[in-house]
């Protein structure tokens, strides 16, 4: 026998509309029909020798590639990484040599010199050479960090007044701060880096008058989201999240967005250096980052920290129980695939009757003819072919007693702002966690 990995489409799909210059692959990988599968093939020989048949056996290895994909890039960043820390640790020798001794020499020399003015230009030009060096070491985690334990929201409040000057008038900067202490242990500077670069890059994203929301809050990662991001740990993290309402991101932009010296802006705006220096200030600190963004809807970056615990701390054991259905049907929404099978595995396993539509032209078919016998909706808000919150204006259009519940990576605050959701409207925010998802289905449907 052979074996054979291919790439199928599936059939029955309506096509996106075509984009100057793509080609029918890009097109169809967009949409996300393609699927890969391992076939082995074998020959069925008959008595006198000849082959009469072949038997298949095709594996769906879709998700295992991308699981390889994510180690891929992984193993590339750390790769960057180490190059990148191995230059800059050189570099950043001979440059403290030249910043000493120039300013051995400015001291030395009298200012009316003609010379002093040379001086000082390369003594400028060498500490804005040593601050670009400084963040290559921090995309290496390899700078010198002190870190202390800290209360996230009062980090933030102390930098609020600095933050609205860094992204001038024209931005509205919102703050939403989570209840309670949220402690970490971290440096202070770190912190710092990472709410600087993060609301510099989302001013440049908005063109004219926008917002920018930073919001904080503690979750609990369980092992089943875990699986699906690289470098996740299941536990408490405090989560950063800063958001904004600009132009989004192409997908060919978010898979290079961490790599160093990588920039979308104009030659000489932007060295492409500083979400390579969050992306590793965060990995230092045993966290994780995620971004969502779509072209035209913004971009919301999640950066997980560990929770700090002191040992003494116990989680009561009630807040562990999660609830269980009893045989409701849930129609579930999603164009990712993989958080699609993520979901119906978890409610079925919570003992719910799952349909599952991987858009909301599928989604209208399911619910054709279900008459009073789907409980709840559970949709992404932003999707191809239409939003989440027409879909469940138009079912509920036929089906008035039906119950929703909205799902996206973007934060509560930026879908609102985006006049997609209204206040009040049911809203679990991407990641969440079973019970997080058990806890809002049980409150939906019991209400």
């Amino acid at each position: 026998g052979s074996t054979l990995r291919t790439s199928m489409l599936n059939c029955g799909e309506q096509l996106p509309a075509v984009r100057y210059g793509e080609d029918a692959l890009s097109i169809v990988a967009r949409m996300e029909l393609i699927y890969n599968e391992d076939a082995v093939i074998s020959p069925v020989w008959d008595t006198a020798g000849q082959i009469i048949n072949f038997v298949a056996v095709k594996r769906d290895i879709t998700e295992n590639l991308k699981l390889e994909a994510q180690l891929q890039q992984a193993q590339k960043m750390e790769s960057v990484g180490r190059l990148a820390g191995g230059v800059a640790h050189d570099f950043n020798n001979m440059l403290s040599v030249i910043l000493g001794y120039t300013a051995m020499a400015l001291e030395k020399t009298d200012p009316t010199d003609s010379r002093y003015k040379d001086l000082q230009e390369v003594h400028t030009a060498a500490t804005r050479s040593a601050a670009i060096t400084r963040q290559l070491l921090a995309f290496a985690r390899k700078q010198t960090v002190t870190r202390q334990i800290l209360d996230l929201n009062k980090i933030f409040e102390g930098m609020l007044s600095m933050l609205r000057r860094l992204i001038g008038e024209d931005v509205n900067l919102i703050w939403k701060p989570g209840i309670g202490h949220l402690i970490i242990k971290m440096d202070p500077s770190q912190i710092e880096q990472i709410l600087a670069n993060l609301c510099v890059n989302a001013r440049d994203a908005i063109i004219g008058v926008g917002n920018i929301t930073i919001e904080t809050t503690m979750v609990n990662l369980d092992a089943a989201y875990c699986a699906y991001q690289t470098g996740a740990v299941p536990g408490e993290y405090i989560l950063l999240a800063v958001s904004d309402d600009g132009c989004g991101m192409e997908r060919q932009v978010l898979d290079k967005l961490f790599e160093p010296f990588f920039t979308t802006k104009d030659i000489g705006k932007g060295t492409g250096l500083g979400l390579a220096s969050v992306y590793g200030a965060v990995k230092q600190n045993d966290g994780f980052i995620s971004v969502s963004s779509e072209p035209g809807n913004g971009t919301t970056f999640k950066i997980y920290l560990p929770r700090y615990v002191e040992e003494q701390n116990e989680i009561a054991e009630e807040s562990k129980i999660i609830q269980h259905g009893q045989g409701e049907t849930i129609l579930v929404v999603e164009d990712e695939k993989s958080i699609l099978r993520l979901i119906s595995t978890i409610l079925n396993n919570l003992g719910y009757n799952v349909l599952t539509a991987n858009s909301p032209k599928q989604a209208l078919g399911l619910a054709e003819g279900q008459k009073d016998r789907i409980h709840l909706l559970i949709t992404d808000v932003i999707m191809p072919e239409m939003n989440g919150r027409d879909l469940a204006d138009l079912l509920i259009s036929f089906y008035p007693k039906l119950k929703c519940l909205f799902m996206s990576g973007y934060t509560s605050n930026v879908i609102t702002n985006q006049k997609v959701l209204a206040e009040g409207i049911n809203f679990i925010q991407k990641p969440f966690s079973k019970k997080e998802l058990a806890d809002k289905v049980r409150e939906i449907i019991a209400s």
